[in-house]
């Protein structure tokens, strides 16, 4: 690689008192770890978007944000079997630029851990034309059970990052040499 895979890592919840950010904190101390990234956060709750999906010149910044990315993370919390709404108005407002880039997910909730969430994801970021990672990571009961040092979590991580790495080199050097089709 020539220059760092700009990460995105989004952060998809924003109700009061989250957990968010404890997941996102974690899963950022593991990417900063790896050269091949240049990582930054962007936290859903420092921005908002409107839910008509109108242009506001705080779209137009988060538009172009998503167009310099080469790859994202998204840490989402699992709401009713679901993903936040805040996450899928962001997934909308933006067409583009979020094609032929790769997507991870990091999910927490109750007993699936919000790997029901990130199943519905899989099928939103695929219509997006993104390409979806299959190595992900999750956490069962995360506000009682959280745990930094999970073995598994960490092991987790480390493959889905390998795997984040080696789709956005491959996906960065095909833009770059002609534009994506969709």
């Amino acid at each position: 690689m020539d220059e760092p895979l700009r990460l995105e890592v989004i952060v998809g919840s924003v109700r009061t008192k989250r957990f968010a950010p404890t997941i996102a904190d974690w899963f950022v101390e593991r990417a900063h770890g790896r050269d091949a990234f240049d990582t930054t956060v962007l936290d859903l709750a420092d921005t908002p978007l409107p839910q008509d999906l109108s242009s506001t010149p705080g779209v137009e910044r988060f538009t172009e944000r998503i167009g310099q990315a080469d790859a994202f993370v998204v840490v989402t919390s699992e709401y009713n079997h679901g993903y936040p709404a805040a996450l899928k108005t962001a997934l909308d407002t933006v067409k583009y630029e979020w094609r032929a880039k790769p997507v991870g997910f990091v999910a927490y909730g109750g007993m699936s851990g919000g790997l029901r969430a990130v199943e519905q994801l899989r099928q939103v970021v695929a219509e997006l034309h993104m390409v979806s990672i299959r190595e992900s990571v999750s956490f069962h009961q995360a506000r009682k059970h959280f745990d930094p040092a999970d073995g598994a979590a960490n092991d987790a991580a480390e493959r889905m990052l390998t795997q984040l790495a080696w789709w956005a080199d491959a996906l960065r050097m095909q833009r770059r040499r002609a534009p994506y089709p969709g």
